[in-house]
């Protein structure tokens, strides 16, 4: 009983760490390179409107499920040590939470925070959008390739069970 709940919970991850991967992938692929070809005052506004609406969007749930799935999945698994599937489920829980949670929370949602707080038609607006997108876009590669990962080891313990 125990072991199918966590085969269900593991796939549930699994579908989450693909949707996280696939929007962070989009912005690191295309969108943020868009928004640079952009005026600065208009790349800040879409990013602003962007960082606004992602918040009360479905987005939200996947980030947020995903993550507590990956804190419950991590410490299950860990009980569960002398499963070969309960490693990938460790690595993957790992991948979420450090990878893509404290990621976020340490280093997107800050900048995101000074970007809010930017006015797009000032010089200062401008040193702020530099400085955000410098520093936005590595961070987001990390999350991109830590949900990607996530994924990876999901699908490996799911065929493990």
């Amino acid at each position: 009983m125990m072991i199918n709940l966590l085969y269900y919970l593991t796939y549930a991850s699994a579908v989450g760490a693909g949707l996280l991967a696939g929007v962070f992938f989009a912005f690191s692929a295309f969108v943020m390179q868009s928004l640079a070809k952009l005026p600065v005052e208009k790349g800040i506004s879409v990013m602003q409107s962007i960082n606004s609406t992602i918040l009360q969007s479905s987005f939200m749930l996947v980030f947020m499920g995903t993550t507590v799935l990956s804190v419950v999945l991590g410490i299950a698994s860990f009980i569960k040590m002398g499963r070969t599937s309960a490693i990938y489920v460790i690595v993957g829980s790992l991948l979420i939470i450090f990878g893509v949670f404290m990621v976020t929370a340490i280093f997107n949602v800050p900048l995101n925070d000074t970007l809010a707080a930017a006015t797009s038609g000032s010089s200062e607006g401008a040193q702020t959008w530099g400085e955000y997108w410098d520093s936005w876009v590595p961070w987001n590669h990390v999350r991109t390739i830590a949900s990607i990962g996530a994924l990876i080891s999901f699908i490996c313990a799911i065929r493990r069970w």
